[in-house]
């Protein structure tokens, strides 16, 4: 096969032709999947810090009712309220505290730790009283 005049011997880059293949070629390959990873990074990064957020801020709802069944209890002869909604009709609380998930809270009396204390904890995501992902 002889080479004619006018034909280039040379092709640089910019003068092949583009098509759907050069798209997707391996060089495109090794970038997407790149992007596709960090995308997938980005997702997993973002639930667990919701997660971890969430389990913060029940935590904050936690601390704000030990303080509340503790009033209770030293008005009340270290006796334990039957239920949040006592604490917010004797004026302890404004509002039953709920977890991040919208679950009320829980105070067991006597507590698990300490038989002449208490306990408050959330039964966490799942609702599950005392399930595996409860927050104390």
């Amino acid at each position: 096969m002889a080479i004619q005049r006018g034909e280039p011997t040379v092709f640089f880059p910019w003068e092949r032709r583009r098509g759907v293949r050069t798209l997707f070629g391996r060089a495109r390959a090794g970038q997407a999947l790149l992007l596709v990873g960090a995308v997938a990074a980005f997702l997993v990064l973002r639930d667990r810090e919701r997660r971890a957020a969430d389990v913060r801020a029940t935590r904050a709802e936690i601390t704000t009712a030990i303080g509340a069944v503790a009033a209770w209890r030293a008005d009340h002869d270290r006796s334990c309220p039957a239920s949040l909604a006592d604490l917010v009709s004797g004026g302890y609380l404004h509002e039953v505290p709920r977890d991040a998930w919208g679950h009320p809270l829980r105070v067991t009396c006597p507590g698990r730790r300490d038989p002449r204390g208490f306990d408050v904890s959330s039964d966490g995501p799942d609702g599950e009283p005392m399930g595996l992902d409860r927050v104390e």
